[in-house]
């Protein structure tokens, strides 16, 4: 019986700066327009940019608990936690999800209280506000999605909820106009109500891939058929099963595999061959694969 083991630290190491300073100026410039947007929105007396403050304050606690959990992720692994804390990033983007939709569940009432009661607004200084919020949110909606960053979910939860911030702007600019030129102040909630759709999808869709990540699933991108008959058609490999294949975090894959061999072959050549074709395949760094031989008791039961 022999096994071997394969990963790359350097990329995973590189990647978690990338994170790190994009969530760190991110974190920032939200925390305090966040401050700005919500000042304004109480005095203009607009909804749409006082929900818009709402979730830049989910924002910016969505940022500092993503960066807390890179950092926190970053703990060395232990023998009581093999794998280290990385899945802290995972817990922290469920949460990100979680909130999401509880903010825009509470979006949706309040605007819909409005409807029967349009409420006099400030378009003018509303205007000027949500344009100023739209150039932060593109600015830091940039920052997140360069290179690394946007293949991180923790990362991705707090990326899409900047989204639905720059949505929520632009949103609140079109009923500023509205507002100024015909008088339309049930704009208003109206840009809440479509802001509020908006960030219940992206929040529902974080959680859906924080769940899977949790429950040990593979990456949508990753076909587990296909890797089986790239490993069965290795030459002297005669079965394959115990084939495991599942997230720690959204950028850091595991696969474990047996592969049964037959009598005299050149096992060091086979472990080579199976993780060359693996990598290929799926892209899979951290591979582990077990080579065993076939008892003759045993011909039939050795099925994945």
């Amino acid at each position: 019986m022999s096994h071997n083991h394969s990963h790359n630290g350097h990329s995973h190491s590189h990647s978690h700066n990338a994170n790190k300073k994009a969530l760190t100026v991110s974190f920032i410039l939200i925390s305090l327009y966040m401050i700005v947007e919500f000042v304004g929105g109480y005095i203009t007396n607009s909804l749409a940019l006082l929900s818009d403050a709402g979730h830049m304050l989910s924002d910016s606690f969505a940022l500092g608990l993503s960066l807390s959990a890179l950092l926190f992720g970053q703990r060395a692994a232990t023998t009581n936690k093999t794998f280290g804390y990385k899945r802290f990033e995972i817990l922290a983007a469920l949460l990100n999800g979680l909130i999401l939709v509880i903010i825009a569940i509470f979006i949706c009432k309040e605007a819909i209280a409005r409807f029967s009661q349009p409420e006099s607004v400030v378009g003018e200084g509303m205007i000027i506000i949500s344009t100023i919020g739209l150039i932060i949110n593109l600015i830091v909606a940039w920052i997140l999605s360069r290179g690394e960053a946007k293949d991180n979910l923790n990362v991705r939860s707090a990326f899409l909820h900047v989204i639905g911030d720059l949505l929520g702007s632009v949103g609140a600019i079109i009923a500023a106009l509205l507002i100024i030129f015909f008088g339309w102040n049930i704009a208003d909630p109206i840009a809440s109500i479509i802001v509020s759709v908006l960030v219940l999808y992206s929040g529902w869709h974080i959680i859906k891939e924080s769940v899977n990540i949790l429950m040990e699933g593979k990456p949508a991108n990753v076909n587990s058929e296909s890797i089986l008959l790239q490993l069965r058609g290795i030459g002297g490999v005669v079965d394959v099963h115990d084939l495991h294949i599942w997230m720690i975090t959204s950028d850091f894959t595991s696969l474990t595999v047996h592969l049964v061999v037959g009598k005299d072959v050149d096992r060091d050549n086979i472990l080579e061959k199976a993780i060359f074709l693996i990598n290929k395949e799926s892209g899979i760094k951290h591979i582990t694969i077990q080579t065993e031989g076939r008892p003759l008791d045993l011909h039939d039961e050795c099925k994945l």
